[in-house]
């Protein structure tokens, strides 16, 4: 890998429950990127993990939930300042377990979330956007999210541009 230019894989995932996704307030770690910031659950790759093997043992480590029905829904690529980053987006809607809810195991804040309100937290302009593929219940789609700081400069979905309104990226009708 170039260190001038790094490139991670990782995988997020957002557990469905009776209209709420599980989300989790990332407010434990220092000199955490999603400090403050409500986000799914989910986390790097490790050597020669595939994106499943990833998911599986994210979700299990953060939530102590053992994953049996799950769908791949996207690839969302984020440009952040040098960093590359590719995150493989999963919704799940089946497991079993106990749901763990211990701030230092799971780098914050665990609590479900109705789907219809999740726009209103503190999340990353470029989620709103999957938020609402995900809503349209869109089968797989790719989506590139190119930041500057906290401000999301440019989207484009399945490699078209989405018009911005100074990037408030919105998703053509």
């Amino acid at each position: 890998m170039n260190p001038e230019f790094p490139m991670r894989n990782t995988t997020l995932c957002y557990l469905e429950q009776d209209g709420k996704w599980l989300m989790l307030h990332r407010v434990t770690k220092k000199n955490d990127m999603n400090h403050d910031k409500w986000i799914g659950v989910g986390g790097k790759f490790e050597p020669f993990e595939s994106p499943e093997d990833c998911l599986l043992r994210e979700v299990r480590e953060e939530t102590g939930l053992q994953l049996t029905r799950f769908r791949c829904r996207g690839i969302v690529t984020f440009i952040l300042g040098r960093l590359t980053e590719y995150m493989h987006l999963y919704t799940a809607d089946g497991w079993t377990g106990e749901l763990i809810r211990d701030p230092a195991r799971n780098e914050g804040v665990l609590e479900w979330v109705p789907m219809d309100t999740v726009e209103t937290l503190p999340i990353w302009e470029g989620d709103k956007i999957f938020f609402r593929l995900l809503k349209e219940d869109r089968p797989f789609f790719s989506l590139k999210l190119t930041y500057e700081g906290d401000t999301l400069t440019q989207a484009v979905l399945d490699g078209k541009e989405l018009p911005s309104a100074s990037c408030g990226c919105h998703l053509p009708q």
